[in-house]
């Protein structure tokens, strides 16, 4: 889902926009699957066993008994999930989370004093970690489970000191060679006035 285009200022674009890796998702997976499981065994192999009518109460109590359970440990966590979100524009870092009671925090460019990303083992194998922004005093705020965290520190670290070659694709010989000068055409002369064109981000 799109961030909305109205929330943002003139001018501003999204770069990012993710919510939290699936991995916070796995437990919900396999609540689900064991939840299944377990209820259809009791309802279809357990209850038949019982004398009427206790065989249709076990039945009921187990389907009521599996719905919360569903709705609790697995409709509730994925809802979340999908209701929460990390953005990088050109301005700012906007993060959104909440379904009945929503919060969020931005925070300008400007402010961002230092960021840095901290992953361990097991979230180098899935791509994400956690993301530590310190911004003019306030305390570090941390989001966890950004996926592919080192890219996102990476700009923002890039728009907060305005380097473009600071990036994992960065070649130093595309610094050289812009640095390199060159004669101009003579049919492509610079107008007089014309302002120079804003540098690209390289693998971005």
């Amino acid at each position: 889902m799109a961030y909305p285009q109205s929330l943002l200022s003139e001018g501003e674009s999204v770069v990012v926009h993710k919510h939290p890796h699936f991995k916070m998702l796995v437990w919900p997976v396999l609540i689900l699957l064991i939840t299944l499981g377990v209820g259809i065994w009791l309802a279809f192999f357990v209850a038949p066993g019982f004398d009427a009518p206790w065989d249709v109460v076990t039945q009921i109590a187990v389907g009521a008994v599996g719905l919360i359970l569903l709705i609790w440990r697995v409709f509730a966590p994925f809802v979340r999930w999908r209701t929460t979100h990390f953005i990088v524009t050109t301005d700012r870092v906007i993060a959104r989370e909440g379904v009945v009671k929503r919060t969020g925090i931005d925070i300008p460019m400007a402010r961002i004093n230092s960021v840095r990303f901290e992953h361990g083992l097991l979230d180098r194998v899935f791509a994400c970690g956690t993301l530590i922004i310190e911004s003019a005093s306030e305390e570090p705020l941390t989001f966890d489970d950004i996926p592919s965290v080192e890219k996102v520190h990476t700009y923002i670290y890039r728009q907060v000191n305005e380097n473009p070659y600071d990036d994992f694709d960065y070649d130093p010989s595309w610094q050289q060679t812009a640095q390199q000068p060159h004669a101009p055409h003579p049919q492509q002369q610079p107008q007089s006035g014309q302002p120079p064109q804003p540098g690209s981000y390289p693998g971005w």
